[in-house]
């Protein structure tokens, strides 16, 4: 589609020049001038010369084109060097003696001209020099503001160019688009780079032909990424649908979407497209719709998010992130006995209250803060359980979350180890919890590290089974002590029919590997009563009690402290 035209120069390192003239004496004339600084070939005729072009365009710097040939007019050869997708960037200067004829050459797409009879040699040489010059320097801006594969501005240039529409244009409402490629990297390895560079060009000329019209500009700003920017517009829908038809013509590979409607110009140009890439991944995971909006709405939550991490350094400075701790209950005996108890985090913020941690836990992890909040978590239990310890005469184990974030720290061994022997705690007080999905990112790297944890004493469990992202057959190769039933199983599994045998497989399973099993969420006698049956060893749930504070625990401690 695109196809970079700089010029390769001739074996003696000269610019190559098409002279296309028809009377010897002007083409001896033209050699003459020429030939020391230029590697030039002829063209009696416009035939000739066509032919020159079609099979060396890319080896020319520039044609001299006479107006009067024997076989057709050098107006018509014009039209066809510019009409041709390979060389209609091919400078031309015009050899006429017909003042006239400049007009029409100019809007054609001549350069410059050359009067007959010719001028000074100097002057001749002047004018190609310079002709060339600017070709070159305008194909080398070209090239550097396009990326190379679909011959779209790249994003710096793009970003520029979007600056000066708004310029021009201040009284046009804007629209920043974003369109992303969902899992673009499986069409290339399905299919190969080929392939997948193929559909990339196709969506760029889609792309290029749907705001074309209006004037607006698109970018490539990644391997599967495009930019908009292009006056307000509302057939959102019908550009997404065009992209896509390229995309799953051979496969299934799908696109979404993010607008950033009418754009506020107060805030610059980078942030208008952060913010149509939010909307776009607020549709990420969503079949039926495809399309996310930058509203009001989402700017709240940004506003709010944003707020969250400034005020993260104070949160932790003032304590204001409480560690709750749900009891769990082993149900292998005749009545359920206090076994040991999970570290649940909460934020009470100075201001806003109570936050969930299903709004800031997603947020740390993005950001990074998650490796910091983890830490203060660990401190907090550890000096907990050995307060328990020294209080009530008993070392209760309690588990910690080790996310993903943390699993990539190369000092997470030192800092595991640092808390528990700070606090004056046993290893196997300290209960690890990794989720599931935490293996699936990079398994190998994953378990070796879980492998040095266990090596070292503690004990691990993997968190939130059951929610999608690994086989039953996973577990067999996983370096764990326990697997925790995500509470999502749980209900599903007590849901409806009742079909509860995916839920015995899974435990026998475990069983079979020495490792037990915890379920969560058990909110009913039935499931308890179920589970009991089923083999399960311990549960957690509000049927014996939510999260609790470190002094409303106690009284698990106290009732059972004999």
């Amino acid at each position: 589609m695109f196809e970079s035209h700089s010029r390769f120069h001739s074996a003696n390192d000269k610019r190559r020049i098409l002279v296309v003239e028809d009377e010897q004496i002007n083409r001896e004339i033209l050699g003459f001038m020429l030939e020391a600084s230029y590697d030039v070939c002829f063209a009696e005729t416009g035939a000739e010369a066509l032919r020159i072009l079609d099979e060396d365009y890319q080896t020319l710097s520039l044609v001299l084109l006479d107006l009067n040939l024997p076989d057709m007019k050098g107006i018509d050869i014009l039209h066809r060097i510019k009409g041709n997708g390979n060389t209609a960037v091919l400078p031309i200067i015009v050899m006429t003696a017909d003042q006239n004829a400049e007009v029409e050459c100019l809007s054609i797409g001549a350069t410059d001209f050359i009067s007959k009879p010719y001028p000074k040699q100097e002057i001749v040489l002047a004018r190609i020099r310079r002709t060339i010059e600017l070709f070159e320097d305008r194909d080398i801006l070209h090239w550097t503001e396009r990326d190379n594969l679909t011959g779209l501005y790249n994003s710096e240039f793009f970003y520029r160019y979007a600056i000066q529409i708004d310029s021009f244009h201040q009284d046009t409402p804007m629209d920043a688009i974003v369109l992303d490629i969902n899992h673009f990297h499986m069409l290339n390895e399905r299919f190969g780079n080929s392939f997948g560079n193929e559909a990339l060009k196709r969506v760029a000329e889609t792309l290029l032909a749907a705001v074309s019209d209006t004037n607006g500009i698109v970018s490539r700003k990644t391997a599967d990424t495009f930019l908009i920017y292009c006056p307000h517009r509302t057939d959102y829908q019908s550009i997404l649908d065009a992209a896509c038809v390229e995309l799953t013509a051979d496969c299934h590979v799908r696109a979404r979407m993010g607008v950033y409607s009418e754009v506020d110009r107060s805030i610059d140009i980078e942030r208008r497209f952060d913010r149509a890439k939010r909307a776009a991944d607020t549709v990420r995971n969503s079949y039926p719709s495809a399309i996310g909006f930058y509203d009001d709405t989402l700017h709240e939550k940004e506003l709010f998010a944003e707020q969250l991490l400034e005020d993260f350094r104070t949160a932790i400075r003032e304590k204001q992130f409480l560690v709750y701790y749900q009891p769990k209950f082993d149900i292998r005996s005749a009545e359920p006995v206090l076994h040991s108890a999970e570290a649940l985090v909460r934020w009470k913020h100075s201001k806003l209250g109570l936050i969930s941690p299903g709004i800031f836990i997603p947020l740390f992890e993005k950001n990074g803060f998650i490796r910091e909040l983890d830490s203060y978590v660990w401190k907090e239990t550890a000096d907990r359980i050995r307060c328990w310890r020294e209080k009530y005469g008993r070392s209760l184990p309690v588990s910690v979350n080790v996310s993903r974030i943390d699993l990539n720290d190369p000092p997470l061994l030192e800092m595991l180890e640092s808390t528990v022997d700070e606090a004056g705690i046993a290893h196997r007080d300290f209960l690890l919890e990794i989720t599931e999905s935490a293996y699936t990112e990079d398994a190998d790297l994953i378990i070796n590290v879980v492998k040095t944890l266990r090596e070292h004493g503690f004990t691990i469990e993997m968190d939130d089974f059951g929610t999608g992202y690994s086989s039953l057959n996973m577990i067999t190769k996983l370096p764990i002590d326990t697997l925790k039933l995500d509470l999502q199983f749980i209900r599903t599994a007590f849901q409806g029919k009742k079909d509860t045998r995916t839920l015995e497989a899974v435990i026998g399973l475990a069983h079979s590997l020495g490792l037990a099993t915890v379920a969560e969420g058990v909110e009913t006698e039935e499931q308890l009563c179920v589970l009991k049956t089923l083999g399960c060893d311990i549960v957690q749930g509000y049927y014996f009690s939510k999260p609790l504070p470190p002094e409303a625990f106690e009284v698990f401690l106290q009732e059972t402290k004999n």
